[in-house]
């Protein structure tokens, strides 16, 4: 006689139903003849009147057949009953009717023999009909599998938010899984727990399970993914998940856990994961945290950009867009921080102010698709970042000019501009300009746009007034109201190079319209 042996579990995923359901089914007409009348769990149903179907077999079937070749002696029912069960089908459904009057009794005695439960499907149902209500059972069980884990999550997240999140997240995930929850840290200490708490030793073999399995993650070094572990005590399923940090996430159950309960649960360690992270706990990182009140206690700036990017550069980001936008949007500013390769974001209305550790903004393009134009700075140090700054809207300015979507300073080792100090040609720039101070309409700043944009334009009247959206005529007449307020010739070159050079340093000039 074969030794009783276990059907094949059906694949992960799979929908799955116990055969007490479909011998319960009002309609069917099914009677279990013989064998066990245990929680067999049904993957599929599938029909064969071959005299050797094992080989065709999956496993974790409800096997239909009506014995239009049934085997002719007791010696092959038997060995069909025992290489279908080998396959691992779950159930065998004989149906009585056209081709037997009833279930041979050498069937019923060799599906005793071998532990298969043996299901008698009367005249009235068709084969079909067992399988459209196993899958409607199979799919309704699915819906309802879904409906708890979507309140489950609902629940979670709820909790969650609450001022208690470590707690209210335990607390839940305990009474959805009918099981005691708790977060250890990696010496084994309980730092909360939730839900009944079992009789001794179950709670130190969780410890012990969760020390053990934290072990063998940190062994793997930093970066190593989350591990699990189980086992079995005292008639209680152990479960251990390992969070980041060192923690662990422990569970002791009566029953083993569904595929719901472990959806439940990798939802529950994420968030426990989240919550548990030195960004949420502070508000942020730590580094930049402590960068933060540094800068808030009196602290150089360069001691401050030393913890968050220690001995490495900057690159200063000015921006501008075309018109204001939601810019506390998150997504947004998730979109716009992974563009450029940062968190340390300033929006204001369509200014932008970033800095970059590092080489500089990681996709200049995606932040232009984003309605963005970027003045992009060299890479400095902590202490050239006012300086950068300033080159960094000079590169702005230049990319708006010249309808760029990015552009990036130029190397000024050896020009002019370097050789000048900058309140020197703040002050020079002041006084050259003097004289438009007392403009009447347009007003000043109306002649130092047009001026600029002009310059920019290398003095094309059609390009400046396109560029300021002008007939060009009235471009003429504001560079030529300029010109007499200077009291300078603008056709001489010598003329338009000092202009340009002072308007550079001009304080409070503010680039033309895009």
């Amino acid at each position: 006689m074969s030794q009783p042996r276990v059907p094949h579990a059906p694949a992960p995923g799979t929908p799955v139903l116990p055969l007490a359901v479909l011998l319960d089914a009002p309609g069917l007409g099914l009677t279990l003849v013989a064998g066990p009348r245990d929680d067999r769990l049904i993957g599929t149903i599938g029909t064969t009147e071959l005299p050797e179907p094992a080989p065709y077999l999956y496993g974790g079937e409800l096997l239909l057949t009506a014995g239009v070749r049934f085997p002719p002696t007791a010696e092959a029912v038997d060995a069909y009953v025992r290489s279908v069960v080998e396959a691992g089908v779950a159930a065998l459904g004989f149906g009585v009717a056209p081709v037997h009057d009833e279930v041979p009794a050498v069937l019923v005695e060799a599906c005793e023999r071998h532990r298969l439960p043996l299901v008698r499907v009367p005249p009235a149902t068709p084969f079909v009909a067992v399988n459209r209500a196993a899958y409607q059972f199979m799919a309704e069980a699915n819906s309802r599998d879904l409906r708890e884990v979507s309140e489950a999550q609902s629940a979670l997240a709820s909790a969650a938010a609450r001022p208690d999140p470590l707690p209210a997240v335990l607390q839940q995930l305990a009474a959805r899984l009918g099981a005691w929850a708790a977060l250890f840290d990696a010496a084994g200490q309980e730092l909360f727990t939730a839900g009944a708490r079992p009789g001794a030793p179950l709670p130190r073999q969780l410890r012990e399970l969760a020390t053990r399995t934290t072990a063998r993650v940190a062994d793997r070094g930093p970066g190593a993914p989350p591990a699990a572990a189980a086992e079995h005590a005292a008639g209680r399923h152990l479960t251990v998940h390992t969070l980041p940090g060192g923690l662990a996430l422990g569970l002791a159950a009566e029953a083993p856990p569904t595929g719901v309960h472990r959806s439940v649960t990798g939802v529950a360690a994420v968030l426990l994961s989240l919550l548990t992270s030195p960004r949420h706990a502070l508000g942020t990182d730590s580094s930049t945290a402590g960068a933060l009140v540094r800068l808030l206690l009196g602290g150089a700036p360069a001691d401050a950009a030393a913890l968050l990017h220690p001995g490495g550069s900057w690159v200063v980001v000015r921006g501008r867009r075309d018109r204001p936008g939601p810019e506390t949007d998150p997504v947004r500013l998730a979109a716009l921080g992974t563009a450029l390769g940062t968190p340390y974001l300033d929006v204001s209305g369509i200014a932008l102010l970033a800095l970059v550790a590092g080489p500089g903004p990681a996709d200049p393009d995606a932040a232009a698709r984003l309605g963005w134009t970027l003045g992009i700075s060299a890479p400095v140090g902590p202490d050239g970042l006012p300086h950068a700054a300033t080159h960094a809207e000079r590169a702005l300015r230049r990319a708006l000019a010249a309808g760029l979507p990015a552009a990036r300073q130029r190397a000024e080792a050896l020009s002019v501009h370097a050789l000048v100090d900058e309140e020197d040609a703040r002050a020079h720039a002041e006084t050259v300009f003097a004289a438009l101070a007392g403009a009447t309409s347009p007003g000043t700043a109306v002649l130092l746009e047009t001026l600029r944009t002009w310059l920019a334009h290398h003095g094309s009247w059609d390009r400046t007034a396109a560029a300021l959206e002008l007939h060009r005529n009235t471009v003429r007449q504001r560079i030529a109201r300029t010109g007499e307020l200077l009291g300078t010739d603008l056709s001489d070159a010598d003329v338009r190079m000092e202009l340009w050079f002072a308007l550079r340093h001009l304080p409070g000039e503010r680039p033309p319209s895009a």
